[in-house]
């Protein structure tokens, strides 16, 4: 039985180009009659794919018609019913945003890569931080803070000096973003299960944003983050080019 695929690409013309050529060499389906979900820009384009097709069983295979393509496999037009049929599989879980506004109201989101807090005003921010309801740092003057999953930590928490971390640690990356106070610290390691929590100190002076995967709100009390064990993204990525290796290989580029 042939491969049902369902092609989506990216708001560009050569992603938009690649989808034309691929529907005409094998076809198109629906997302929901899909065996699996081909998504064509860059790693930005595969996190909404992602997002968008969370409630799916069909695993996303992306290829790089975008710029950095960490999530992604290299672009080639030939044999991909063969290609699909030999990629390996990484499932990940995503991380759970609870916001806590100054209005009183709250907001979720998931994250793929990380969730991350951001000053929003001239002033450093000042945020406490609790891990397990346990307060591990009683004040970090930053420009924010970000947790992190092994599949996001080489997006901004590596930029941020944060570590890469390989699929399948069952860890977590606190970062600090350009800490003032404790002077460059750089954050800490977390299992899987922890539960971290942000609270903004002095929210009026040094209000703060909260992002995850682009979500935002502004003007946060506190932030919980958790890891979402129900829920599981299912990628697939060419022998030899999964996120382990890809992990690995940028620590030595």
């Amino acid at each position: 039985m042939a491969l049902k695929i369902a092609f989506t690409a990216a708001d560009s013309p050569v992603a938009d180009a690649a989808r034309g050529h691929l529907v005409d060499l094998y076809g198109d389906t629906t997302f929901e009659n899909a065996d699996v979900i081909v998504a064509l820009g860059g790693d930005g384009f595969m996190l909404q794919t992602l997002h968008l097709t969370q409630p799916l069983s069909a695993p996303v295979y992306g290829m790089n018609r975008g710029t950095i393509g960490f999530l992604m496999n290299t672009y080639s037009d030939e044999d991909l019913p063969e290609r699909l049929s030999r990629a390996i599989e990484e499932d990940i879980n995503p991380l759970s945003m609870t916001a806590h506004l100054t209005d009183g109201t709250e907001a979720k989101a998931l994250a793929i890569n990380e969730v991350s807090l951001l000053r929003a005003g001239p002033q450093a921010a000042k945020l406490r931080i609790k891990v397990d309801e346990r307060i591990r740092m009683d004040e970090l003057v930053c420009d924010g803070a970000l947790v992190a999953t092994p599949a996001g930590s080489t997006a901004y928490n590596y930029s941020a000096h944060g570590p890469i971390l390989p699929i399948g640690s069952d860890v977590l990356a606190l970062t600090a973003v350009a800490a003032y106070r404790p002077r460059r610290w750089r954050g800490a390691l977390l299992p899987k299960i922890a539960r971290v929590t942000f609270e903004v100190l002095e929210p009026d002076k040094r209000p703060v944003m909260a992002d995850a995967d682009g979500v935002s709100v502004r003007d946060v009390l506190s932030v919980d983050i958790r890891s979402e064990p129900s829920i599981t993204h299912r990628i697939l990525f060419d022998p030899g080019h999964g996120l382990e290796e890809r992990l690995i290989s940028e620590q030595f580029s």
